[in-house]
């Protein structure tokens, strides 16, 4: 499919139908919704094949063609992005996704955006859209584990509630949102913690609220910075530095890391417990920084926090730690921080520290 974008209103006489798109209809908000593949797109060769289908095979407006419901809440603007899975973003997908969702917002007629992609890297999509959106208006990030063609699918009520959310006023100033299986979680926090379960984004903290008959209901605010009050704007980052992402397991070759830390400017590993490093390889990670390549130690539990200068001397070899974040959040950070100076580590330590 051509990356070219093809913009217009779900109306009255638009490809979605009549009723719920019906023109006219005042204090509906105006919702811009992104699609780009992924399962919430995808098709199955029967009602029975909710985990073996076709990903990314619907465009967007047709997807909300099967199920206008969401027009009862919105007037939507619908364009399609791009359409594969969300496995396959790259660095200059996420700039992509960025600028579209950026100038969206810069619409004075848009009150809100939702981006619809593959569930596989949602967390990564909605938190580099997190620290790089300039804008207080809504944006939540959906997707589904079934797709639409599947028995129980998750689709329709995931993007219906993603609209509802969107549009709806208590949603401003609360960063990028992703929302799935009625709950609404920040972008900072969640991860895709099941491969196949209806309930399969959590976050460490709990959402920060549900989606209750169409209406949110918030419980919790987002502590950290994010979308204004960071430094990042998705539309002026011409390109992304490269940092890649090492897991720690029981007989890692240090030489496989050591390839990866000749062409990296970052590196995140992924260690056991408290960010443990096997020997071996913590002496390639300890030589990679004196080159000047920033190694971050993270944790594969899913959780905790990693403690500076617990489980190895991040003083003595140069490290940096991410305090409580995945490292895939971990490296959507480093990216953004490294095009602020990547030679300054107390500034990119605290950087951790702050979002």
């Amino acid at each position: 499919m051509s990356l070219s974008f093809y913009f217009y209103a779900c109306r009255c006489n638009a490809q979605v139908g009549a009723g719920p798109y019906s023109a006219g209809m005042k204090n509906k908000p105006i919702i811009a919704v992104l699609g780009t593949g992924g399962t919430i797109a995808g098709h199955g060769a029967s009602a029975a094949h909710v985990a073996a289908y076709t990903c990314s095979v619907l465009a967007i407006d047709e997807v909300l063609a099967a199920f206008p419901h969401a027009g009862a809440h919105a007037d939507l603007r619908v364009e399609q992005l791009l359409q594969i899975g969300s496995e396959n973003f790259r660095n200059e997908h996420l700039l992509m996704i960025g600028r579209r969702v950026a100038a969206a917002l810069e619409d004075a007629d848009v009150d809100g955006v939702v981006l619809a992609q593959g569930t596989d890297t949602i967390e990564e999509t909605a938190y580099f859209l997190h620290l790089t959106l300039k804008s207080e208006k809504p944006v939540v990030v959906v997707g589904s584990m079934r797709p639409p063609s599947a028995m129980s699918s998750d689709a329709a009520l995931n993007l219906y509630a993603a609209v509802c959310v969107a549009g709806h006023p208590a949603s401003r100033g609360r960063g990028v949102l992703v929302v799935s299986n009625d709950e609404i979680h920040t972008a900072r926090d969640v991860a895709k913690t099941s491969s196949f379960k209806l309930e399969a984004f959590h976050s460490l903290y709990g959402p920060l609220g549900y989606v209750v008959q169409g209406q949110p209901r918030y419980y919790r605010s987002v502590a950290r910075p994010h979308t204004l009050s960071t430094g990042w704007s998705a539309d002026r980052i011409e390109s992304l530095p490269r940092v890649d992402i090492v897991h720690a397991y029981g007989g890692l070759d240090e030489g496989a890391v050591r390839t990866i830390a000749e062409r990296a400017q970052g590196i995140v590993h992924a260690g056991t417990g408290n960010g443990s490093i096997a020997r071996p390889v913590a002496a390639v990670l300890a030589q990679a920084a004196q080159r000047g390549v920033q190694v971050v130690r993270a944790s594969r539990t899913g959780s905790g926090v990693v403690v500076r200068n617990g489980a190895q001397p991040d003083d003595e070899h140069g490290w940096l730690v991410v305090d409580d974040q995945s490292p895939y959040k971990a490296r959507i950070l480093l990216m953004l921080a490294l095009l602020d100076g990547a030679g300054d580590r107390a500034a990119l330590q605290a950087c951790f520290y702050r979002y």
